[in-house]
């Protein structure tokens, strides 16, 4: 499964998404109003639990986490960067 669609599943599951077909991989979590900041610290920590990551306060932007596109782009560049 990729990190798209783990995304995907995750947010489906965890948050309220009235039309799943809307939840494409550029679509504004904040924006749309499907994640609040409450929830995005949520998805903050599955991504930390699931792909063993530590997002630091410094890459909660929305240029790392706003869309499950930006937040697959991310834990690539996490997990291909030496620690």
């Amino acid at each position: 499964m990729t990190v798209q669609e783990r995304m995907r599943e995750y947010i489906l599951e965890s948050f309220y998404v009235s039309d799943p077909s809307e939840l494409s991989d550029d679509l504004s979590l904040i924006d749309s109003g499907l994640v609040d900041s409450t929830g995005m610290l949520d998805i903050i920590l599955f991504i930390e639990g699931e792909y063993g990551l530590r997002v630091e306060d410094w890459e909660t932007t929305p240029d790392n986490l706003e869309t499950i596109g930006r937040i697959a782009a991310f834990v690539a560049r996490k997990t291909s960067s030496p620690a």
